[in-house]
């Protein structure tokens, strides 16, 4: 970096910053989010996978299940290649002494390199929430850093508040990181704890504090003003070269930093090296993982990483990306790990629906491709949505070729719904197919009438198409479309399914739910026999043009 810098400009930008993820410790704070020790290990190896420089495991004597965690991660659970795993605590409380302080204790005992030390910063936090003095605040941080480095551990401060605080008294906030820089510190984190500050105050007090101190900086910025990746962004050019956030942006109130943003952002749009090119394509897959760990589904118009980053809709998009890529794609998809997709609605044109042919591998002549976008005009007005059902899209088109499903017949099919003297509902369903030259008929019961044609029909084909067992239906949605109506309201059915390593989705559209529901559940069956295992070794169905690694 340049060793010259006039304040209140940018300095030179650094060759390189370190990635930190407290999705587990701060990420886990969010609203609904709860890991099990057993969760905790496996996101930190994905995150390792990423490529991150740091992981934040948790507090160590906060709770049992963070003590399991780093006492687990010890004894060989937590093989890391590339990150480095890091201790979370507070400095030692006012009045006492470093040397006895169990929270210091038990960042010792946790057995990490590093640990990462929180102080208050800000004025108010002191008097208010600490009760005590400016001046013991300032001891505080400096016993706690100097004792922790004389037991041979680098420690990272997280100035807590340091953004408002340094608003209200910047002599304070600035003594705190001074006595951790004096004490030590590898890093001096600065925290903008209520998420508040703006990209532009976040350049000057950035600008103002590298100006302070030799030692290395960090950010770590919450989202309650939407502005946490841009303020890391901003914080990066005015010379921070640590930048800690979460995955997914999962935090508390509104989140984190969001390093799926973050990070391609450093990388492709600013030069500045992370996690390394060659693991920058594993971000979406890394991504989706942990979201499906933590048991949130992924936000599909995440930037970068969601399942929409990169759909376009509008036939004069689809007509410009066919011709170049980077007509309405800021980065190649593929650096990321994930792809261009073209979604077909009624407002298709037929270079949209010639592009969905190519990738299918479908010859569509041009009297065809009209009939197509004909159709699906027609099926849209009548309540179909084929932009998320992928799987259904491809049958009707597939079939506007002339192909025809062979793999069974239906001849009809019946569900009851019974009530018991015990209050039990017990649902029954019987379907009649014809599967080749044979005419079968199957009952079977379920907990409703989806789950239970589902039985029925495995039952009846499952022993001609034992491939059948790899399908398995994962979600299941129904939306009334005309409220207006009442029960006689028309219903679409969306149905989830995957093999394990392919997602698809069908619908079916009906006044009749039952209806609806098997409209979409026979696709479902259909997709899966069509592409048996095939299709998994290649890519997901959704509409991917450019393979991801």
């Amino acid at each position: 970096m340049s060793g010259n810098h006039v304040h209140g400009l940018p300095r030179e930008l650094p060759e390189a910053v370190d990635i930190y993820d407290t999705t587990l410790r701060d990420g886990s704070q969010q609203e609904g989010l709860s890991l099990t020790v057993d969760d905790k290990l496996r996101v930190a190896q994905q995150l390792d996978h990423l490529g991150v420089q740091y992981i934040e495991g948790g507090w160590p004597g906060a709770n049992p299940k963070d003590e399991e965690f780093f006492r687990r991660a010890a004894a060989g659970d937590l093989q890391l290649e590339t990150a480095t795993l890091v201790a979370f605590g507070s400095t030692r409380k006012a009045g006492g002494r470093a040397e006895t302080d169990p929270v210091l204790a038990g960042l010792l005992a946790s057995g990490t390199d590093v640990v990462c030390l929180v102080a208050k910063s800000a004025e108010w936090h002191v008097t208010e929430t600490l009760r005590t003095t400016l001046t013991e605040a300032v001891d505080m941080v400096a016993d706690s850093v100097a004792f922790l480095v004389g037991q041979g551990r680098r420690v990272f401060l997280d100035a807590e508040h340091f953004f408002d605080g340094y608003r209200a008294n910047p002599r304070f906030s600035a003594d705190v990181i001074r006595a951790a820089a004096a004490a030590g510190a590898e890093v001096l984190v600065l925290c903008d704890t209520n998420g508040g500050s703006l990209p532009f105050e976040a350049e000057r007090v950035v600008g103002e504090v590298r100006d302070m101190v030799d030692t290395s900086l960090g950010c770590h910025f919450h989202n309650d003003s939407g502005c946490a990746v841009a303020n890391s962004l901003v914080a990066v050019r005015m010379g921070v070269t640590q930048v800690q956030g979460c995955i997914n942006g999962y935090g508390e109130r509104t989140g984190n930093a969001d390093l799926t943003s973050a990070v391609p952002d450093l990388t492709l749009k600013m030069g500045v090296r992370t996690i390394g090119t060659e693991r920058l394509g594993r971000l979406t897959a890394v991504a989706h993982h942990i979201a499906e760990v933590v048991n949130i589904a992924p936000d599909p118009h995440q930037p970068f990483v969601g399942m929409s980053a990169f759909a376009h809709k509008a036939g004069l998009h689809t007509s410009a990306i066919a011709r170049s890529r980077d007509a309405y794609e800021h980065v190649g998809p593929e650096q990321v790990g994930n792809g261009t997709r073209f979604v077909v609605s009624e407002m298709a044109g037929r270079s949209t629906i010639a592009l969905k042919a190519e990738q299918l591998g479908l010859a569509l002549d041009d009297a065809v491709l009209a009939d197509v976008v004909e159709r699906l005009k027609e099926l849209e007005y009548r309540g179909f949505h084929f932009e998320v059902a992928d799987g259904s899209l491809e049958l009707l088109m597939r079939s506007a070729t002339g192909w025809k499903q062979s793999f069974f017949a239906l001849e009809s099919h019946r569900v009851i719904t019974e009530l018991r003297e015990d209050g039990a509902f017990v649902t029954e369903a019987t379907v009649k197919v014809i599967v080749g030259d044979d005419r079968v008929l199957a009952t079977a019961e379920g907990n409703g009438p989806v789950n239970a044609l589902d039985a029925a029909l495995r039952k009846a084909i499952g022993p001609v198409y034992p491939e059948l067992a790899h399908v398995h239906l994962t979600d299941f949605k129904v939306r009334v479309l005309d409220t207006g109506r009442g029960t006689a309201a028309v219903t679409r059915v969306l149905i989830d399914s995957t093999d394990g390593e392919v997602t698809w989705t069908t619908i079916g559209v009906s006044e009749n739910v039952i209806e609806a529901s098997w409209a979409a559940l026979e696709d479902s069956i259909v997709f899966g026999l069509l592409h048996g295992g095939s299709a998994r070794q290649t890519r997901n169905v959704a509409d991917t043009v450019a393979d991801t690694p």
